[in-house]
């Protein structure tokens, strides 16, 4: 083999080594499992974006919630838009139970509480419009009572 190849089957050898020695923690089995939803909306739409979430998705997540499809449902906005890294505007954050409900279906919700599917469908499409980014970020809790230090 040359040298270059040697040297490239080492590198990748240690990238993989250096991943698997940085991979995050998981979720311990039966907890409830933290989700945060981040969205960036476009300068001049957020009250219109709060509108639109408060008036179609929030209902939504409510009703899941009282189903027990999640604990609990939080909505942030930073303070102020220098914080840190606050390039988002809005966030929600969705804590669902270790077992959730087969019933009622979110499908079921969405059709109780919205019987005019054409409007939701065409206000949702709105929303999503005024982003510029929107990303979720799944969280594994970490007890540090209980780790063990790798060093």
């Amino acid at each position: 083999m040359s040298r270059r190849l040697i040297g490239i089957v080492v590198v990748i050898g240690l990238l993989g080594m250096g991943a698997r020695a940085q991979a995050p923690p998981q979720q311990a089995a039966g907890q409830p499992k933290t989700t945060w939803f981040f969205y960036t909306v476009k300068w001049g739409g957020q009250n219109e974006f709060l509108d639109l979430f408060q008036r179609n998705h929030y209902p939504i997540l409510k009703a899941m919630q009282k189903s027990g499809h999640y604990l609990s449902v939080k909505t942030y906005v930073p303070e102020n838009h220098g914080d840190g890294r606050a390039d988002w505007t809005f966030a929600v954050e969705l804590v669902e139970p270790a077992v959730r409900p087969t019933s009622p279906t979110e499908e079921e919700i969405v059709a109780k509480l919205y019987p005019d599917r054409a409007k939701l469908q065409r206000e949702e499409q709105r929303r999503f419009e005024l982003l510029v980014a929107h990303w979720d970020v799944p969280l594994n809790q970490i007890d540090l009572d209980t780790r063990k230090p790798s060093q």
